[in-house]
């Protein structure tokens, strides 16, 4: 095995992340066409409506018992990073603000000191596939910033950079950069007080696609960095010369470059690159804190404020399907 490479891990639902990362789902659901209530056309006998995670027929309800996703649910002291490379996904919470977002968007949530919030896949094409394909990724928060004020940012699609790199037969690899800059092209900024805020945390969340016959050299990053590479599409691809295998995490070192060559049909990976926060974590469920006792504070202040409580008439709240990507924060700004 390559130098560059410290460890290989297979992939499943949940991916294996390292500090400052504490989780990364991958979803890819092919959902049917949808009814009127943007929902899917199709029965759900059979699956464990509120906990349906079993991918019957190549999509899952998740928690949602008639329209797919997530409905209301708290948070407390990490940020949740939402890329939605297909479909869409409808967003409500506890300080009133809002949002449909998909299509190769991003949203940045800061949960900080507690919100809650509904993560709703609306289905709206009534006449044919509804195909959904999303990563969400938790970042922490270090202490100092657990406690900070809610906050969401959206990165739309179209003010996402994508840096293009031509090998030496003309196969060009793109990279779309949501987070850590590269070759000189820095992303839109994160919420203020994330980790990946500070640039000396080195924080990348790097999109790559490989096309068939492609090479592309990652680059080497700082020296003590997390750096994992997930190759979750393709068929044959090198990692400094070690074959790689489909659905594969490859834990690297990151102050070396890796030069990656595809040998089959298109490839894709994600990348997480970080600054380890290095301190103790406790988490139970969506809480994420440092000590039991800031845990047990959570709950109890779930408890008894609901974090702000819920102002939206359904907890799976979705938006009005003629509606576009929108986003309006609870400063009543819209975009």
């Amino acid at each position: 095995m390559s130098a560059s490479i410290l460890k290989r891990l297979p992939l499943e639902m949940f991916w294996p992340t390292f500090d400052p990362f504490l989780f990364c789902a991958f979803h890819n659901d092919k959902y049917p066409e949808a009814n009127a209530e943007m929902g899917p056309a199709a029965p759900l006998v059979g699956r464990a409506l509120g906990q349906d995670f079993a991918g019957l027929d190549g999509w899952r309800m998740y928690h949602g018992k008639k329209i797919p996703g997530f409905p209301a649910h708290p948070h407390r002291g990490f940020e949740t990073v939402t890329i939605v490379n297909e479909g869409l996904v409808d967003h409500a919470d506890s300080m009133g603000a809002s949002g449909r977002y998909g299509e190769g968007d991003t949203q940045w949530m800061t949960a900080g000191e507690g919100v809650q919030h509904s993560e709703m896949f609306p289905l709206l094409n009534e006449k044919g596939p509804n195909p959904l394909e999303l990563f969400q990724i938790w970042l922490n928060l270090p202490s100092k910033n657990k406690m900070v004020p809610p906050h969401f940012t959206m990165l739309w699609n179209e003010d996402t950079p994508v840096v293009k790199k031509s090998d030496t037969k003309g196969n060009e690899t793109t990279i779309k950069v949501v987070a850590g800059p590269l070759s000189g092209i820095t992303p839109a900024p994160c919420p203020p007080n994330s980790w990946a805020a500070d640039d000396n945390n080195h924080v990348a969340i790097w999109l790559i696609d490989l096309p068939e016959g492609a090479e592309w050299n990652l680059p080497a990053g700082a020296s003590g960095l997390s750096r994992t590479l997930y190759f979750f599409e393709g068929e044959n691809v090198e990692l400094d010369g070690t074959k790689g295998l489909i659905n594969e995490a490859f834990i690297l070192k990151s102050d070396a470059d890796v030069t990656l060559k595809n040998s089959g049909k298109k490839a894709r990976f994600l990348m997480l690159q970080g600054r380890p926060i290095a301190e103790h974590v406790e988490q139970h469920g969506p809480f994420v804190m440092n000590t039991r006792a800031e845990l047990q504070q959570a709950f109890n202040d779930y408890q008894r404020t609901q974090f702000g409580g819920w102002p939206w008439s359904r907890h799976d709240q979705v938006h009005d399907k003629s509606k576009g990507r929108f986003a309006k924060y609870s400063e009543e700004q819209e975009s």
